[in-house]
């Protein structure tokens, strides 16, 4: 496998029935960068790109017919964990943004701190110190 800087190996999908929103949750609530945003004439979400840190989270609105959202329809919601530097400080900007605060900051025995949130649509953000190594 070839590894390239700079450009990450797994980027998690999600399709929403309100992109714009989550867009708007991801990057004003959760500190994500917009990097594309791509819109389909009807103004639906055909295919977005969101930075944290080195990972990317794509993302698209529903009902557009394609193969995978034809395969995603009905799928539940997802779980993305997403390293951060200051727990509390990103928890209380989501607080602040009035984001659903599913498990408030803890201390974890393996050493890590970290929280978790509920975005509109059920998927879970947990946000911490724990880093996978590769």
């Amino acid at each position: 496998m070839i590894v390239m800087a700079g450009v990450p190996s797994i980027c998690p999908t999600l399709p929403y029935r309100d992109a714009k929103g989550a867009i708007k949750l991801l990057t004003e609530a959760f500190g994500f960068s917009q990097v594309a945003v791509y819109e389909g004439e009807d103004g639906s979400v055909m295919h977005a790109e969101l930075a944290y840190g080195n990972g990317v989270v794509m993302l698209g609105s529903q009902g557009r017919g394609g193969t995978f959202d034809k395969l995603m329809e009905g799928a539940g919601p997802a779980g993305v964990y997403v390293v951060v530097d200051d727990v509390d400080a990103h928890h209380q900007r989501a607080v602040d943004h009035g984001v659903e605060i599913v498990a408030p900051p803890t201390d974890q025995d393996y050493g890590s701190r970290d929280y978790m949130a509920r975005d509109a649509e059920g998927n879970i953000w947990s946000f911490g110190t724990y880093t996978p190594q590769l």
